[in-house]
């Protein structure tokens, strides 16, 4: 596995929370402007909070391990990272590394030539839980670990530390040199965190010693007890912490799935938790009927809930039949009308409870885009992926999702950064805006054409489905478990849920997939991003079997009532001559693209976001066949494997795009078995000259030309047109009002040492 990849790798087990591990270039300007939005924490200085307390903060699964820099590392590891272990930079409310004073005094660079060599010289208080101070040994062992030499070390997480060519101690016990044998811009990912040299000082320690617990720490918190059985991981203040006392004697993490949260949080289970829309709603819903500006329902039925859709005819209805002659009925419907009215009380006791809740609103730091699966197919043709970018209404799909949330509303125009971060630029103009003719022209150009022949058989459509592309495999490799991210098989072969498992659907139609029959356990090493925010969690997908193959001339036989005879060839299908009407057509072709939408309740907005997508490109002619797949096998069977034209899905963002967007964008590259090495570049597109930009960054040590490298890289991948950016991500995040210092964290990484619960007012008047 190539160094460059392994960091990848990192990245996305981290996921859009992991905000401690995402550091980078220096701050202190204005470039990439400010943040889409701010921070909604109920910001509160530290006079002002409590001593102690306890927080209950909801994740969405257990870690299976403690060591961030392993494959199956998850969000819950990196929040447990973020609160333990020394973080040398941690990302400001706008996205940007600042060096952190907890852990260091000063980091830079202090020569360039012959060679690159960075100084730390670390916080003289800074020790271990075990009374040993943080130096040399730690990053020395640190770097022996993860920088690719020793195979015995299970790593996923490598990239940067294969430039380092010696570690030693400074002036000083608390100095630390690290010389490069390479540039490396992004020197300030490094040793975030770090590890104490007991855990990365030998593969054996290494791979199974942090695993599922961390003996030696050193951050405000302190890791107490894990429980399974209860689904909770206690942190607790750190007696030794140098820095300011953490405000909370307890946080304790709380694995609570996304769907389950509301429910959770009126039952006094919670006091933070991200939430989805249906979520905030559900908050919304119980706070403006505590304030009696809710309305009744039709009939005097709730207004909303689950006794909200039953009109009074169907109540009738039911009372009649629960009531009536026939008595295997009557006790059905009574048992039904009993487990409703339970459910409707149920709601409303919920109801009641989450009056008590509000919601803090951001940005997450993660875009969703279009992806264009560019390997075979229409899309192939640069002109066709162009076209189908300019058909799109960037504004009003980011209005469609931001808007009802009172979140700003602003297509994110750059791939490799967000607003607020220094390497943000819109860079859109690359490809060009919304302009119908211009895609007509482009579709034109690649000769699509309006009313044309269609002679293909009944059922055909264009697209790479008539030619499946093998091009997900990848090298072998450690498998990968993540928040919400989805590990996809290494045989594309075997992800055929398409063929022979169902009937295909006519263009335009919307159909669902199941996942294939005969799930086999094998672990791939290639991951993919997270669609949607409620399926952060750790799990291993079992990479799906071969499907069943399925005779075509018995198939048809059956429909057409007929017995199928082995002795007779079953005949080809008649070509249909016809006109494609006001669709377009080329080679006897309508122009029909596979559009795959996850299928699960997390999902509602993208599937949404994929009906008005569709709609735009039906006014420019072309169809769309909308596939919703269950949510675990939308990456590892659809999106990595190339099943696909069309798909949604969003990247997290990162401060050191030259590391880390690059196998996001690179050009795939032939494998030994004859396969593609697509990397984490699902769309299939790229170009040497984007490789190249990012290779140029990355050993470039002027940031400020470094940054300039990576916009030219964007404005490249844009008019290469194989995503496209459409809009941030919404950050909803339900917390109890006294909760100051938490909630939505935008841009920003969490101090958790800050948060705690607002002292009370003092009574004023108050008669001794």
């Amino acid at each position: 596995m190539s160094q460059r990849r392994r960091r990848s790798l990192a990245l996305l087990t981290s996921g859009v929370l992991a905000l401690p591990l995402l550091t980078g270039c220096g701050a202190g300007d204005d470039e990439g402007g400010p943040a889409a939005a701010g921070q909604d924490i109920a910001t509160t200085t530290r006079d002002k909070v409590a001593d102690g307390g306890v927080l209950r903060w909801a994740v969405d699964a257990l870690p299976d391990t403690l060591n961030a820099f392993q494959a199956d590392a998850d969000a819950t590891t990196s929040r447990i990272a973020g609160a333990v272990l020394p973080q040398l930079f941690v990302l400001d409310a706008k996205g940007r590394p600042v060096a952190n004073p907890d852990y260091l005094e000063k980091a830079e660079v202090i020569e360039r030539e012959p060679k690159q060599v960075v100084l730390y010289k670390l916080n003289q208080q800074a020790v271990w839980s075990d009374g040993r101070e943080i130096g040399a040994p730690d990053f020395v062992a640190q770097w022996r670990a993860l920088n690719g030499k020793d195979s015995a070390y299970w790593t996923a997480r490598n990239a940067g530390y294969e430039r380092i060519e010696k570690i030693e101690k400074g002036k000083t016990d608390l100095e630390v040199r690290v010389t490069f044998s390479k540039p490396y811009a992004d020197w300030r990912s490094l040793f975030s965190p770090l590890y104490p040299k007991q855990v990365t000082g030998t593969p054996d320690a290494f791979n199974e010693g942090a695993r599922g617990a961390l003996k030696v720490t050193a951050g405000p918190f302190a890791l107490g007890a894990i429980d399974k059985k209860t689904g909770t991981a206690a942190l607790t203040r750190n007696p030794r912490w140098w820095g300011r006392q953490a405000k909370l004697d307890t946080l304790v993490l709380t694995a609570v799935p996304r769907a389950e949260r509301p429910a959770a949080l009126a039952a006094g289970k919670l006091d933070l938790a991200e939430i989805d829309r249906s979520g905030a709603d559900r908050i919304a819903l119980a706070r403006r009927d505590a304030s009696g500006k809710g309305a009744a329902g039709a009939g005097g039925a709730p207004a909303h809930g689950p006794g909200a859709a039953m009109t009074p005819a169907q109540a009738t209805l039911s009372w009649a039949t629960a009531f009536g002659t026939d008595e295997e009925k009557a006790a059905q419907e009574k048992e039904s009308r009993t487990k409703h009215t339970e459910s409707v009380k149920r709601y409303a006791d919920e109801q009641k409870a989450l009056r008590g809740f509000t919601v803090r609103k951001s940005l997450e730091p993660a875009y969703t885009q279009l992806a264009m699966n560019g390997a075979s197919g229409p899309l192939a043709d640069e002109r066709v992926r162009r076209a189908v970018a300019r058909a799109l209404d960037r504004q009003a799909l980011a209005e469609l999702v931001l808007k009802p949330l009172g979140l700003p509303a602003k297509p994110v125009g750059s791939h490799v950064a967000l607003a607020g971060q220094q390497a943000y630029a819109d860079n859109s103009d690359a490809l060009g805006g919304q302009d119908a003719k211009a895609a007509q022209a482009l579709l034109a150009d690649a000769g699509w054409r309006r009313g044309g022949k269609i002679t293909e058989p009944a059922g055909a459509k264009a697209g790479p489905e008539s030619a499946p592309q093998d091009d997900g495999k990848t090298p072998a490799g450690p498998g990968t478990g993540n928040d919400g991210l989805y590990i996809v098989g290494q045989d594309d072969g075997a992800n055929g849920d398409r063929a022979g498992t169902q009937e295909e659907g006519a263009a335009g139609t919307d159909t669902a997939v199941s996942p294939a029959d005969g799930e086999r356990d094998r672990v791939s090493p290639v991951l993919a991003p997270a669609p949607f925010g409620a399926q952060q969690q750790a799990s291993l997908l079992a990479q799906a079997a071969m499907a069943r193959p399925v005779d075509d001339a018995k198939r048809s036989a059956a429909r057409d009532g007929d017995a199928a005879d082995p002795a007779k060839g079953s005949p080809a299908p008649a070509k249909q001559a016809r006109t494609s009407g006001n669709m377009l057509a080329k080679d006897g072709k309508a122009l029909t693209l596979r559009f795959v939408l996850p299928a699960g309740p997390g999902s509602e907005s993208l599937r949404t976001v994929g009906e008005r997508i569709s709609q735009m490109l039906r006014k420019l002619g072309v169809n769309t066949e909308t596939t919703k797949v269950a949510d675990d096998s939308f990456f590892k069977d659809h999106i990595a494997s190339g099943q696909y034209d069309l798909a949604l899905y969003s990247w997290p963002a990162t401060a050191f795009p030259a590391t880390d967007a690059r196998p996001i964008f690179a050009k795939p590259e032939p494998a030994a078995d004859g396969s593609l090495l697509v990397e984490q570049n699902y769309t299939r597109v790229g170009t040497d000259h984007i490789d190249q930009l990012f290779d140029q960054a990355l050993g470039e040590l002027d940031e400020a030309q470094s940054r300039e490298l990576v916009r030219k890289a964007d404005a490249r991948i844009w008019a290469a047109a194989g995503s496209i950016p459409l809009f941030q991500r919404p950050e909803l995040v339900a917390v109890k009002p006294g909760l100051v210092n938490a909630g939505a964290f935008g841009l920003g990484a969490p101090r958790y040492q800050d948060i705690g619960w607002k002292k009370a007012p003092a009574a004023k008047g108050k008669k001794k």
